[in-house]
């Protein structure tokens, strides 16, 4: 007894430590992450915050985001200028779910501690300087959801151990110097949903096994020296398989392969490249790895059954001395969880959300408001089905930023009087357009926008160019509507141009551009469930983009929606300059679905000209059919003039004075299915 009383102060103190294992996670994570900043940033010029005698879950560290147990979730430092490495002390921060470090300048290998984590989700290493091997350690990282090691100088065979991470939906390792072949196993991925392994050194045939991951929508292959048969199967993926730029690729239903012959198909002795179980999984004496099933060393299950001994011992002894604190730990500590983490469970606040946003472990379930700005608030017309629908469509300004390069002036694709607009990539590798809009350029009052906002989602048509998302910035003061990227830029491209300067649209495609921009303004007007009747209002060349089918997309479709009104109206002045604007617009001083037609007229005029400004000349040679007057003069006569006259029909009807006389959208893409020709 004596002794037992005499052990009591250590017993205490062990009680203390294994209590609070929040302090101690923080003495550790702090630690770690004192090690992560002398690697990552050696001359202390960005990561200046990161301080020893800091709070890792506290506003000092930059970057740094801890989930709703003080554990270090998230580490977000993209595009800040590092250049130094990536310390193997990341192995520490055993409760991250994301690593954000892309955009830097980062050098030397992967550690092979990574495989510590894991509790990882996203692991983004793209854009940067890293070489060496890829480590076969990653696959250890079960939860790994987003692998992005592309654009770096990583050599080595392309491990096969990855087939064990089947939470993976995208692998992006484009643009390194990788070689060997594509490990079949990745075929066994099954939600892998997009595969980028282009511009490498690979050889090889292209696995049989991709062409059945049935969750695979983009499959880049191009531009390594692939060789061999290609697989049918991956006919389904469309435009998403990209295989140029390898010479020794051949195929059936393939438009640029050549077809196989004896000679081009795979050696039956090696059927397939390296599939999962060709190679053994080495053995690493100094990283401590999660054990899957035979994976752990035999020093391991030694170590492990001491571990139990030496534990029963002390919690034996310990349970004789706790007794007498626990009731009143117990309470206390009960107590302080309370205190710190009770959440009520109506909706956050603005203030509320921005502390939820520090314990957050991921950047994308954020969402950042301007300081009395909050469309997103509780309101009466603003219900839970709402809120859910659109929760698919919020993005937050981490995400925005590190998809534009932070607004880099290289993405800007144009500017307006309200608006900049940047290209970007998401974290999918997705291509989008992100179109920022200030927020004294939006309606001050919440309820309108919001509704502006539910038009916007609302909307659903191949006509149209797809809104994927937005996000409101509180420290930027700005909303950003987020879109599909679309390659061909806008039909003004098309137009004035002189023969041997730019492209020159055929005439069948140039009537198929009638008909798209005809059902997709057909659609807006259309009232569909859960869509209202939507006029336009700034109908142009501009407005239209054309993707890489030369499919036309109305662009900006219910964006007015959002706008205060003197923006609304200043976009005017230069759709009346440009011969858009209806006439009867300055008598009753509103947009209706025939002031969308007269548009519609005029862009007629344009795509059959070839001409941006629509003289009374060229409409006087239409009147009169005198095509060879009118029609596009780079289009030397190859055109049909039956179409050309149903057309120029179609736009005079459109353009009459009178608002009634003007037929509807819905009749006119009628009238262009009736012609076979214009299908």
């Amino acid at each position: 007894m004596k002794m037992l009383f005499s052990a009591l102060p250590l017993l205490f103190s062990l009680l203390v430590f294994f209590s609070n294992p929040t302090w101690v996670c923080g003495n550790e994570e702090l630690r770690a992450l004192m090690d992560l900043k002398a690697s990552l940033d050696p001359e202390t010029l960005y990561l200046s915050s990161w301080t020893s005698n800091g709070k890792p879950c506290g506003d000092s560290f930059e970057g740094v985001a801890c989930n709703e147990k003080g554990q270090v979730a998230n580490i977000s430092l993209q595009g800040k200028g590092l250049s130094g490495k990536l310390s193997p002390a990341i192995g520490g921060l055993k409760h991250l779910t994301g690593l954000y470090l892309h955009y830097n300048s980062l050098y030397g290998e992967i550690p092979r501690e990574l495989a510590n984590l894991t509790e990882l989700v996203d692991l983004y290493l793209n854009v940067n300087h890293f070489s060496g091997n890829i480590p076969f350690e990653i696959s250890y990282m079960e939860n790994l959801q987003v692998l992005q090691l592309c654009y770096n100088r990583l050599t080595g065979s392309i491990p096969t151990q990855i087939s064990a991470l089947k939470k993976l939906s995208v692998v992006a390792m484009q643009s390194n110097q990788l070689t060997g072949a594509i490990p079949a196993s990745l075929g066994e991925l099954t939600m892998l949903a997009r595969l980028d392994l282009s511009s490498n050194n690979l050889f090889g045939s292209i696995p049989s096994s991709l062409a059945e991951a049935r969750s695979l929508k983009v499959l880049d292959v191009h531009n390594n020296s692939l060789s061999g048969n290609v697989p049918v199967a991956l006919k389904r993926l469309d435009d998403g398989f990209s295989y140029e730029e390898n010479l020794g690729l051949c195929g059936e239903g393939f438009s640029s392969l050549k077809t196989c012959n004896a000679s081009d198909h795979v050696n039956p002795s090696r059927p397939e490249p390296y599939g999962a179980s060709t190679r053994d999984i080495p053995e690493t004496a100094d990283v401590n790895l999660p054990c899957k099933g035979t994976r752990c060393l035999k020093s391991s299950k030694s170590n492990h059954a001491t571990s139990i001994t030496v534990g029963t011992i002390v919690a034996l002894v310990a349970m004789s001395a706790i007794g007498v604190l626990a009731f009143t730990m117990h309470r206390r500590r009960k107590q302080k969880l309370a205190s710190s983490f009770q959440i009520s469970d109506g909706r956050l606040s603005t203030d509320e959300a921005k502390g939820t946003y520090r314990k957050s472990g991921s950047p994308l379930v954020s969402f950042e408001y301007s300081k009395g700005w909050d469309p997103l608030a509780v309101s009466r017309n603003f219900n839970e089905d709402s809120y859910d629908m659109f929760k698919s469509f919020r993005f937050n300004l981490e995400e925005v930023e590190s998809a534009t390069q932070y607004f880099s002036e290289l993405n800007l694709l144009g500017k307006s009087n309200f608006s900049a607009t940047y290209k970007g990539v998401l974290r999918d590798g997705s291509v989008v357009a992100v179109k920022s809009i200030s927020k004294t350029s939006c309606k001050s009052d919440e309820d309108e926008f919001l509704k502006g906002l539910s038009t916007l989602t609302s909307l659903r048509s191949d006509s149209l160019v797809r809104l994927r998302g937005f996000c409101c910035s509180r420290g930027r003061g700005e909303c950003f509507l987020i879109y599909d990227f679309v390659s061909n830029g806008n039909l003004s491209r098309f137009l004035d141009v002189k023969e041997g300067d730019g492209e020159v649209l055929e005439w069948s495609t140039r009537v198929s551009i009638v008909k798209g921009i005809a059902k997709g303004i057909a659609y807006l007007h259309a009232h569909k469930a859960n869509k209202p009747v939507l006029v336009h209002q700034n109908i142009s060349a501009e407005k239209v983009l054309v993707d890489h089918r030369y499919h036309p997309l109305l662009a900006d479709s219910g964006v007015h929606k959002l706008l205060t009104n003197d923006i609304v109206f200043s976009s005017l002045k230069a759709c009346a300059a440009k011969g858009y604007l209806a006439p009867e617009y300055t008598t009753i001083g509103r947009f209706t679905e025939t002031s969308d037609v007269y548009a519609f007229g005029v862009l007629v005029f344009q795509i059959l000209s070839g001409k941006q400004k629509i003289t009374s000349s060229i409409r006087l040679a239409a009147e009169f059919s005198r095509f060879q007057e009118f029609i596009d003069p780079n289009l030397h006569g190859r055109f049909f003039e039956y179409e050309a006259a149903k057309l120029v029909k179609i736009a005079f009807l459109c353009c009459h004075e009178s608002p009634f006389e003007r037929p509807s959208m819905e009749a006119i893409v009628q009238e262009l299915g009736n012609c076979s020709s214009c299908l």
